[in-house]
């Protein structure tokens, strides 16, 4: 394999210095709400409501709407039928930077078929609107007047507010924005910034023990009786019972994924396998999540007994039997676990899915999304590249969506969000998307990923803000691309350093992970049931987290294969193991005297921790205390980000990159699946040639005392015999020094030859003769 090139610095991360922190906004006033993004001015108005409108149809009603323009910006509320009294409650933001009218007018409108009648109008100097800074209590609306283009006072008034804010309002969220004027009404709620909850998961356990009195149609045959269970899209089964009565024995776990609020309950049935591919059901019971006992940690909750029903069909109508089978379960929804919905590796969130088993918290984790630059077209509108893109980032149970910059290459969101920290050793990841339902994008139109960035919290210095420009990078199987970059602010507060110190002693995950631990095929299962009820609840919401957004935030496709991956993998562990081969090398040169002086400095101190052992380990705890001061000085001064190199992406062949983005099952021909087939059948045998060596390494070990070789056997017991009364009337200090001296002997007293135990033991015989 040969070894990646070094990363390019267009794929390197950039430190930054924005305009960030808190600044003078009214006076002597400082917002500090926002101090990690650039502060943004924008003109609110608030719409509230109107009254005593005078009709402008033949029939004396009107069909009021308002119309807020500022210069070539203009919003607009939706209608009412018919009504003088109308209530919008509409928020319209103006960026500050974008304005060029010195007027700001509010127009009151009568909807008609050909042209819209004024019904009257409200005019501010912009020069005049009043600034107000959050944490002020919000700008009380008033009653204005409408009047006419003349200046005349008409029948009607308007309530409204008008101010000067930032970011840090609390009407940003919700407002319809001057920088997204193209969007339609219908496209309105997919570009607003908003905060999602991912939905509370547990696991549920059924053990499935016994059953009774089951009543087989065949009653000459010997019943292959087995239990289905079945929760939502989630379907398990028990082995065939070993008991073939009607009174079968299972005591076997069924393990599923469940979120709050529990919509749907469990199915449960009992099957007779009565031919190769027919099934006899004997009974089914419906348990509801609800009245499902919960539990905290180990102790076995109550087992009961479940009546089973069976419907017959008699005359062409299902009927009850009124026998009774039953089925002995004990079902609990596991609070003591966490729901695992992310990668071990990448993972936000560690707590237990009970909130009694939570610790407090141990800081706050403070992100500033700030702006991207150099974006790539991801669509094409009226003939040219654009892109409408919004940020998504996931930490915990927290999730946050910007709002979208429409039709920009430079986005400047400075958006700034908060979450609570329990653990260090965690992982936030931020997403840049493409929006593509904001222009009433088709049904299968989905949001296209223009890159993500992962901070392992660990690798952060309390208190201290990270600015940097990460680099988008996104794999294609054409190659590694850059898309852009985004540009983030981090700070990680810590609370207490005593309780977050505390926390490296304490396991990663909650304890019934350890007592009860579920298999690594149970909890790949449990993952993906996991991730797909987290991306349907969210692709709920409005406006929705899409579920490609979802499965990219998380990772879905991590465990797929990847030649890669693989090839990626294979150089990191050269890359653990670089420093022992290291040692190896710089041993070899001692043994051999390339530098007389190192070597006999090295002499000196054998002898010295022979004749005093009890420096030994001093020694070497003090070296690795002295090597750690002296890497300081190099210590990494940012956070991680992809790295192209590690990832093994620029160096990768196109057609592994293909295999990459294959579907599950392939879609390709059949000749590509041929040549791909019989390049992983020759990596196969690499890997099965390695582990045969391990095989044959490990059995030779075992030869030694098992007598299959009599002649190798016999010299080795005899050895062991001799060297038990060697070392018991040597001392070991002397043994000690004595190996010691002959491993660093001079290279006069050397042979190229394999040494004589070397050979002794690769004549050892082992099974790799016996393989067919």
């Amino acid at each position: 394999m040969q070894k990646p090139p070094p990363q390019s610095v267009d794929f390197a991360l950039k430190q930054t210095s924005p305009n960030i922190g808190a600044g003078a906004v009214t006076g002597d006033k400082l917002s500090c709400t926002y101090d990690l993004v650039e502060q943004m001015q924008y003109l609110y108005v608030l719409v509230v409501k109107a009254k005593d409108l005078p009709g402008k149809d033949v029939t004396g009603s009107c069909d009021p709407y308002v119309e807020v323009k500022l210069g070539n910006y203009k919003g607009v509320t939706k209608h009412f039928e018919k009504k003088s009294n109308p209530e919008w409650n509409q928020v319209f933001g103006f960026s500050k930077e974008r304005i060029q009218a010195s007027i700001l007018e509010v127009f009151v409108k009568d909807k008609d078929v050909v042209v819209d009648d004024l019904i009257g109008r409200v005019v501010f100097d912009v020069n005049e609107i009043p600034k107000r800074v959050p944490p002020d209590s919000p700008l009380a609306p008033q009653w204005y007047r409408l009047e006419d283009r003349k200046g005349n006072k008409p029948k009607g008034e308007l309530m409204l507010a008008v101010w000067m804010g930032t970011q840090a309002d609390e009407a940003f969220p919700d407002a319809w924005h001057s920088d997204a004027a193209s969007v339609g009404p219908d496209g309105v709620t997919n570009i607003r910034s908003k905060v999602y909850l991912s939905p509370k998961l547990w696991y549920v356990r059924v053990n499935v023990i016994e059953a009774q009195d089951l009543v087989p149609s065949d009653k000459g045959r010997f019943p292959e009786v087995f239990v289905k269970a079945v929760l939502r899209n989630q379907a398990l089964r028990t082995r065939i019972s070993p008991s073939k009565t009607i009174n079968p024995m299972w005591n076997e776990d069924l393990m599923f994924v469940v979120a709050e609020p529990f919509e749907e309950p469990l199915f449960l049935s009992v099957e007779d396998r009565v031919g190769s591919n027919k099934d006899e059901t004997l009974g089914k019971c419906v348990i509801p999540l609800q009245v499902v006992q919960r539990r905290l940690d180990h102790k076995p909750v109550n087992s009961r007994w479940h009546n089973l029903e069976k419907h017959v069909i008699v005359d062409g109508e299902k009927k009850e039997m009124k026998f009774a089978s039953r089925i002995h379960l004990r079902i609990c929804l596991e609070g003591g676990y966490h729901v695992l919905d992310e990668s071990t590796h990448c993972s936000s969130d560690l707590r237990p899915t009970a909130k009694q088993l939570w610790r407090p918290n141990i800081g706050i984790l403070e992100l500033g999304i700030l702006s991207a630059h150099g974006l790539m077209p991801m669509k094409t509108k009226d003939g040219r590249g654009t892109t409408d893109a919004y940020c998504v980032a996931k930490y915990g149970q927290k999730w946050i969506r910007t709002r979208t910059i429409v039709d920009n290459f430079m986005p400047r969101w400075n958006e700034q969000y908060t979450w609570e920290v329990f653990d260090p050793c965690t992982v936030i990841t931020i997403g840049v998307f493409d929006n593509g339902h904001i222009h009433g994008g088709a049904g299968g139109a989905k949001d296209a990923r223009i890159g993500k960035v992962r901070i392992r919290l660990s690798t952060l210095e309390a208190n201290r803000v990270y600015t940097h420009s990460y680099p988008l990078l996104v794999l294609h199987s054409s190659g590694v691309k850059k898309t852009g970059e985004v540009q983030l602010a981090v700070r990680f507060t810590c609370s207490t350093l005593i309780n977050m110190l505390h926390m490296y002693s304490h396991p990663l995950l909650p304890k019934m992970h350890y007592i009860h631990p579920l298999s690594v095929i149970q909890l790949d299962s449990l993952r993906h049931q996991a991730v797909q009820m987290v991306s349907v609840r969210l692709s709920r919401a409005e406006p929705p987290l899409r579920k490609e957004v979802v499965e990219y935030i998380l990772d879905v496709d991590s465990h797929m294969w990847s030649m890669r991956r693989s090839k990626a993998n294979f150089f990191r562990i050269m890359g653990v193991l670089s420093g022992l081969i290291a040692v190896g090398k710089w041993f070899d040169q001692i043994c051999n005297w390339r530098n007389p002086i190192t070597t006999i400095l090295i002499h000196i101190l054998f002898i010295i921790l022979v004749l005093y052992p009890e420096l030994i380990l001093p020694t070497v705890f003090l070296y690795l205390f002295l090597i750690g001061i002296w890497n300081y000085r190099w210590r990494p001064l940012h956070p991680p980000h992809m790295d192209t190199r590690v990832s093994h992406a620029v160096a990768a062949h196109p057609d592994e990159l293909d295999e990459e983005f294959d579907t599950f099952p392939t879609s390709r021909p059949s000749d590509i699946i041929r040549m791909r087939y019989d390049r992983l059948r020759s990596i196969g045998g690499r890997v099965q040639t390695v582990i045969g060596d391990l095989a044959t390494q490990g059995e030779r070990l075992q030869s030694l005392l098992s007598w299959r070789d009599p002649r190798a056997t016999t010299l080795f017991v005899t050895f062991c015999l001799i060297a038990a009364i060697v070392l018991y009337v040597t001392p070991f200090q002397v043994v000690a020094l004595l190996i010691g001296l002959y491993a660093l002997r001079h290279p006069r007293f050397r042979h190229k030859l394999p040494s004589v135990p070397l050979n002794f033991f690769r004549r050892l015989p082992a099974r790799s003769d016996s393989m067919l």
